[in-house]
């Protein structure tokens, strides 16, 4: 019995060991690229190009920050970004979460249907033409209404709230309804407190989904008034990369000395990830259990 006992032990802490093993590989693998990044985007451009860089910059230079915060552009690109982020999340949650609880009605008789016609606008759209001339002719374009309107309605985050909220016990939904509550007023003190979490874990993937754009800001938005950060950054990386590639920039040298398009495309990466990883782990438990609660039902 000692025997098996001890081998039934030393199995256990080698399936420990290999457990932990491989998920300090996997952590790794995936904190390595940000390390990395942060390595050359504080490493002069020159001595980048030599390569071998890996945890810790080689020859330190700011020279791809300080041409990034030079700009007062660079100020309101983040402010518009973050507005954007605030009011498209927001008003993506409460519409889309709306539209869930209703189709999450079981005495509605329209549900299945309004679930079928969203669902097939996850796979088929109009294009990006006809969406541009409708932008157009609603007179969104060259306005931040562009921003938001458009996504108010998100049907993969309605397929996962409304699984969640069809899992919430209709007594609920009764007893408010008894006591003369309409509809809206349930779906505002019942609905969105008691599936906090499920409007959580939807508000990662639209606040991510909104920080992260920029092709709709340049087609959208063409005269450059309400430029994003991602935009800003991006015509910059562009313009030293054009820099870079004519024979005359003794001007951007003497001004940046040690910059390269390589350090200034790390220091932009670090730049536009490191807000919004900032506020995944505040709503990282919520992340993982709406999603996992909303799915159960399927």
């Amino acid at each position: 019995m000692e025997t098996g006992s001890m081998r039934t032990s030393l199995a256990s802490r080698a399936a420990d060991v290999a457990i932990i093993t491989v998920l300090l590989l996997l952590g790794f693998v995936v904190v390595y690229p940000f390390i990395n990044l942060l390595a050359l985007s504080f490493n002069d451009g020159s001595d980048a190009a030599r390569g071998g860089i890996y945890f810790f910059p080689r020859k330190v230079s700011y020279a791809a920050y300080g041409m990034l915060f030079e700009n007062k552009k660079l100020l309101d690109g983040l402010g518009w970004s973050v507005l954007r982020v605030v009011v498209g999340t927001c008003t993506c949650l409460f519409m889309t979460g709306l539209l869930s609880y209703i189709i999450s009605i079981r005495t509605f008789s329209g549900r299945k249907f309004m679930r079928i016609l969203f669902f097939i606008t996850m796979y088929f759209s109009g294009g990006i033409i006809p969406t541009y001339l409708l932008m157009n002719n609603l007179h969104l374009t060259n306005s931040f209404q562009v921003y938001w309107i458009p996504g108010l309605i998100n049907a993969y985050f309605m397929l996962l709230m409304a699984s969640y909220i069809s899992d919430l016990p209709e007594a609920l939904f009764e007893s408010a309804r008894m006591d003369g509550a309409s509809e809206l007023r349930i779906y505002w003190r019942i609905v969105i407190p008691v599936a906090m979490p499920v409007f959580a874990a939807v508000s990662i993937y639209a606040a991510v989904g909104h920080w992260n754009s920029w092709f709709d800001v340049i087609l959208y938005n063409f005269n450059g008034k309400f430029d994003t950060l991602q935009v800003y950054l991006r015509r910059l990386l562009l313009e030293v990369e054009a820099t870079q590639q004519i024979r005359d920039q003794q001007l951007l040298m003497h001004k940046f000395q040690g910059l390269s398009p390589m350090t200034l495309r790390a220091a932009t990466t670090i730049v536009v990830t490191v807000p919004i990883l900032c506020v995944y782990p505040f709503l990282q438990k919520y992340f993982i259990g709406g999603i996992t609660l909303g799915s159960v039902k399927g």
